[in-house]
């Protein structure tokens, strides 16, 4: 069996800041001890369902095989196997001091869980994205501990995700992405002296004035049996890093009590997060005891941003946006559904390429460097659980709504400290016209809303794009609708999207609207360059469409990547890769990744050339500004640089130089002279826009010929009479 020597080493931001990849914000900052569980596991998949009736919980059985953690089994030969799986590590753990309590922590497993330690079972667990643990204090020994950890990817009707029973008409009730099985993300133990920080609730309001009120709210734990006194210290820290404000507050916590120790901030003019400004603050909170021994440390990063909902606008720090952006899943041929950092950072740094300021981002809780990417790059999220094509019976049914506020509760808890999310989704494409969807949307969205009482929440509807009844739609009670709409697609010809519009306007006249998925599979065309072809008609003529709705306040294409499924396959296919994306699953772009990367830019950019003599180039000329609000996207554009290099025939650098710009709102006109050089005869203009991150928001290039013809010249002539 695999095994791990369980070594003390205390996991500090710091440390934790050198060793995250480039887009991290904060990982958790503690005084707890932690090991990490990820690497070499046994695995074997149990195709029989006989595991347990054997008890390999107990002993390690024969025909396993190495795998590394994170990992999915639905990569390679168990590609589509169905049902339970195990893993098996063996950690070696000293001797417990007398006050210690350990937790074995799982940061996502997809999807019905049960572990096992030493041969007794700690839990199990349901869901398939976020973040859960278990005591394990009493389970463990001093040496060689088992831990046994059982797998079930088979969906259910209850299940989230579950059988599509809305399409069981069609005969096909898989959900729509594949099912990777597996300990999907990070395996850690976590060891402390029974008193801990779990989390950090943080809210930020701005008020009139500009003055930014953070009520931070500290979950401490205390795991032992007696009562501790504690101190709990919180310290507000700027983006920079400069501490703003220290508070402190002693509390007394009985043995096994939960509590909230809640703490208030006041920062005159915040620096205010934007889709160009990160502006991260943080709050680092110190858990001590009697002897003012630091027992746990834990850091989050908050922004300072107010998101509100105006006459059917949205407006970010009370100014009026309209956004675009694209969905992605959480897969790739190579790893699945356990992707690793370079993977997401590759996938969103191509979707800022692409522009992407909103995403859903797809239909179930992110990995927590997704959700750090968009705090640090301006990219407003809708996290959503993955209720997928429920119908009206299943969102009625008792056991859903329990396991949909489950999930609920662990995505807000573990994420809603992210300015980047601005709403919830509580799911997608369901019956949400029946009794049972209405029920379960006024159920949830209340519940949502005790949790999180600062974000929007909605859910992505598909029935206003088929003309559902308005007035049996909950959707009227959703805070701002989220459509989905497949014309030249799905929903029929290209040509009744305009009638469609008029009659969702007009049903829900107090209603923001978000076009929350629009796009082409490739089973609308003859073949996937005709099908890109089409992707690419679709995204610049439905673009112009929306824009003309000033109540449409941003469109997400679906998606990003072509991703395996067992539906929306070529004809003859079962399982394989839906013909979707902007890229293929390799990530190689198509003409629509360019075409989006076009129409999306946020800048209007016109350049000339301006000429010292006939074809001789003496500067340039270039009126920029930020797209009106007429247009789809549209937002500010502030602190942006200009840069601009001339290259010769060669690529040797002749003149370059830079525009700081201070504000695009709107349009001006920028001059830049050289002198002119009547030996260029090939030169290549190259302007740059550079947004605050330092990022090439969009670039151009114009290009100079110098006219240069040849013929036969007079001596070569052979006319009589014609001399030279």
């Amino acid at each position: 069996m695999t095994s791990i020597s369980f070594s003390r080493i205390y996991l500090r931001s710091f440390v934790l800041a050198l060793c995250s990849f480039a887009f991290a914000v904060f990982f958790q900052a503690n005084a707890t001890e932690r090991t990490d569980l990820n690497g070499e596991w046994r695995f074997r998949i149990d195709a029989k369902g006989e595991g347990e009736k054997f008890q390999w919980y107990k002993t390690v059985p024969d025909g396993t095989e190495i795998v590394r953690v994170p990992h999915t089994w639905n990569i390679g030969k168990y590609e589509d196997h169905e049902g339970l799986a195990w893993y098996f590590r063996s950690v070696d753990v000293p001797a417990l001091r007398p006050r210690e309590h350990i937790e074995l922590h799982f940061a996502a497993t997809f999807y019905l869980s049960r572990v096992w330690v030493n041969g007794v079972e700690a839990g199990s667990h349901e869901g398939g994205h976020t973040e859960y643990f278990f005591d394990v204090t009493k389970l463990l020994k001093p040496g060689q501990n088992r831990i046994a950890v059982e797998l079930d990817n088979r969906p259910t009707e209850t299940s989230i995700p579950g059988l599509a029973l809305k399409l069981k008409p069609g005969k096909n009730i898989w959900y729509d992405w594949w099912h990777y099985g597996g300990i999907v993300r990070e395996v850690w133990l976590a060891s402390n002296e029974g008193s801990l920080v779990r989390r950090q609730q943080i809210r930020s309001q701005l008020s009139a004035d500009g003055t930014a009120s953070v009520h931070d709210a500290v979950y401490v734990e205390n795991s032992s049996a007696k009562e501790q006194k504690l101190t709990v210290a919180a310290r507000l820290l700027s983006p920079d890093g400069k501490q703003l404000a220290d508070k402190t507050q002693a509390v007394s916590i009985s043995g096994g009590e939960k509590k909230p120790v809640e703490f208030e901030f006041a920062i005159e003019k915040p620096q205010l997060w934007d889709l160009d400004h990160d502006n991260l603050y943080s709050i680092r909170t110190t858990l001590s005891g009697a002897r003012g021994q630091v027992l746990d440390e834990k850091e989050d990063a908050f922004g300072n941003r107010k998101l509100e909902i105006r006459d059917r606008h949205l407006f970010l720090n009370g100014q009026q946006v309209r956004l675009a952006g694209m969905t992605r899943h959480e897969e790739s041929p190579w790893e699945g559904l356990a992707e690793t950092a370079g993977t997401i950072k590759h996938d969103y740094d191509d979707l800022k390429i692409l522009h992407t300021t909103l995403t859903r981002p797809v239909h179930y809780p992110q990995h927590e460097q997704v959700l750090e990417y968009a705090d640090r790059h301006g990219i407003l999220l809708m996290p959503e659980i993955p209720i997928w094509q429920f119908t009206g019976a299943q969102l009625a049914n008792p056991k859903v709504a329990a396991l949909a506020k489950q999930m609920l509760q662990e995505m807000i808890e573990q994420a809603a400290n992210h300015p980047s999310i601005f709403a919830w989704s509580v799911c997608n494409e369901s019956d949400m016209s029946t009794e049972g969807g209405r029920a379960y949307f006024h159920e949830i969205k209340e519940w949502v809303n005790k949790l999180d009482p600062s974000r929007f929440v909605t859910f992505a509807d598909n029935d206003i794009s088929y003309g559902a009844d308005p007035k049996k739609e909950a959707a009227n009670d959703a805070d701002f609708i989220m459509m989905n709409q497949y014309y030249g697609a799905w929903n029929g010809p290209e040509e009744g999207l305009i009638k469609m519009l008029e009659h969702a306007g007009s049903s829900f006249p107090d209603k923001m609207f978000i076009v929350s998925e629009f796009g082409t599979p490739g089973v609308f065309a003859t073949n996937t360059v005709e099908a890109d072809k089409l992707r690419v008609q679709i995204l610049r003529h439905q673009l112009d469409v929306f824009e003309k709705y000033d109540w449409i306040a941003g469109a997400i294409f679906w998606c990003y990547q072509d991703y395996k499924s067992h539906r929306n396959l070529w004809p003859g296919l079962k399982s394989g890769y839906v013909d979707h994306g902007v890229v293929d699953e390799y990530r190689q772009r198509r003409p629509s990744f360019f075409a989006w990367q076009e129409r999306t830019s946020p800048v209007t950019m016109k350049t000339k050339w301006k000429y010292s003599n006939w074809y001789q180039t003496g500067g340039f000329e270039v009126s920029i500004g930020r797209k009106s609000l007429s247009q789809i996207p549209s937002y500010p554009l502030k602190n942006y640089t200009l840069r601009w290099e001339l290259r010769d025939g060669e690529g040797k650098l002749s003149h370059d130089g830079h525009f700081e710009l201070a504000d695009l709102e709107q349009m001006q006109t920028l001059n830049a002279e050289w002198a002119g050089d009547p030996f260029v005869h090939h030169a290549a203009l190259r302007l740059m826009l550079i947004n605050p991150r330092g990022e090439t928001e969009t670039e151009q290039t114009l290009r100079f010929l110098y006219p240069v013809a040849d013929g036969q010249e007079m001596d070569q002539m052979t006319i009589p009479g014609v001399k030279p």
